[in-house]
């Protein structure tokens, strides 16, 4: 397991917030998921893009997604040497596809005993900050450490 970074160690798990993908996380501090859709193809696509990966339209909008998944596929990390991963593992790294449409990298949280299976149902969740993190942000990361999605099983 890799050490806790020291406080304005290197970070690899933050995202570079600019003004254009302000809104997606201003949207995850409140508990909900963008996408971004298409005016020209009509096709939604996540990472938010200011064009259409499919089209290369630049008529693309941000949407509020469901929330619903379905796990594509995973991994079970056990070693991650860059700060602050390796203080977490074990974690599962996944990708699902949004019920709009779009696959999207994220972490599977709450997996139950019986293992992640492809196709299980999913439900969006957000991790804030921890305290450490907290702090961090109040050291002066403009707008803070995000809220970042990630997924969690649907009850059967």
């Amino acid at each position: 397991m890799s050490p806790t970074p020291s406080a304005g160690g290197p970070r690899f798990d933050l995202p570079e917030i600019d003004a254009f993908t302000r809104p997606y996380w201003d949207a995850a501090a409140e508990g909900r998921l963008l996408i971004r859709r298409c005016g020209g193809c009509g096709r939604a696509h996540h990472y938010p893009r200011e064009f259409c990966p499919f089209c290369w339209s630049e008529n693309v909008v941000w949407e509020a997604a469901s929330g619903a998944a379905s796990l594509y596929t995973w991994s079970v990390v056990h070693r991650n040497d860059l700060p602050p991963f390796g203080a977490r593992v074990p974690y599962t790294a996944a990708v699902v596809d949004l019920a709009e449409g779009p696959r999207m990298m994220t972490e599977l949280i709450e997996v139950p005993e019986s293992g992640p299976r492809v196709g299980m149902r999913l439900r969006v969740a957000f991790r804030a900050p921890g305290a450490a993190e907290a702090a961090e942000a109040v050291k002066g990361a403009e707008g803070g450490v995000p809220v970042v999605p990630v997924f969690r099983p649907v009850p059967a």
